[in-house]
């Protein structure tokens, strides 16, 4: 099933996004190897497609796992969220209807 991965960022988080992106891209890349990836990506702390040092306020994944529990365990793991990058973090079930 599909889970939703939505992630808050801590105030002011660019710095530690920046030491941690590399393993949190690996990490983002097995799930596009295993064909589990819908979408994955953050969320701009100003209309804009290169926000520069406005950062980030949060990001979204959407990718398949067996269960609730495993998705969960998955976003608990990732390394933006060991690392502090995430002040909240909610998984939720999620049914695509379209397209």
């Amino acid at each position: 099933m599909w889970y939703t991965i939505y992630c808050e960022d801590i105030e002011n988080s660019l710095p530690i996004r920046k030491q941690t992106r590399a393993a949190h891209l690996e990490r983002i890349q097995i799930l596009v190897d295993q064909g589990r990836l819908m979408v994955a990506g953050p969320n701009p702390a100003i209309d804009s497609k290169d926000p520069g040092e406005a950062g980030f306020t949060g990001s979204l994944i959407i990718a398949e796992f067996d269960n609730l529990s495993d998705a969960q365990q998955w976003a608990d793991t990732d390394p933006y969220t060991l690392a502090g990058v995430f002040r909240q973090v909610t998984v939720k079930p999620y049914i695509k209807v379209l397209p």
